[in-house]
């Protein structure tokens, strides 16, 4: 089997799990990822959050947009930069933090519970992200 089934799949699978978690929150998995960001360090910039979550703003804005109007974030021009989007967890927002906090734990124990391997695919992962980034960026050969 090829490396890109079996990342493709488990991502899959990991995004159908979160769904049914998520949905009581009204919250879709990429909103999700948005909202954990935020709950650990807000405000943030467009360009902050989409670093911390490897995501471009034209991925990043529609989902900011529908939390926006959800009531869960909130938007506003940065007054020493008005380039800059500062987003803004609003009371309703911060209150679903509570309501989240047993997610993690769920998903843990709905794969199984062993914190040790989930933790080890977790570094592997990360060790992958990095030899991908590595890998995708250019190189100088000998003629430049």
């Amino acid at each position: 089997m090829q490396l890109c089934f079996a990342l493709y799949g488990a991502s899959n699978r990991v995004i159908r799990l979160y769904r049914t978690l998520l949905a009581p929150l009204g919250l879709t998995y990429p909103q999700y990822l948005v909202m954990l960001a935020l709950w650990e360090t807000a405000p943030r910039s467009v360009g902050e959050l989409g670093q911390a979550l490897d995501l471009d703003s034209g991925t990043l804005t529609p989902l900011l947009k529908r939390l926006e109007a959800q009531g869960l974030v909130v938007r506003t021009r940065d007054p020493r930069d008005e380039r800059r989007v500062i987003i803004s967890l609003t009371d309703q927002g911060a209150a679903l933090r509570e309501k989240a906090q047993p997610i993690p734990g769920e998903v843990i124990c709905r794969l199984g519970g062993d914190l040790g391997e989930l933790g080890a695919l977790r570094e592997a992962l990360g060790a992958l992200q990095q030899r991908l980034d590595a890998a995708q960026t250019p190189t100088k050969t000998s003629g430049s």
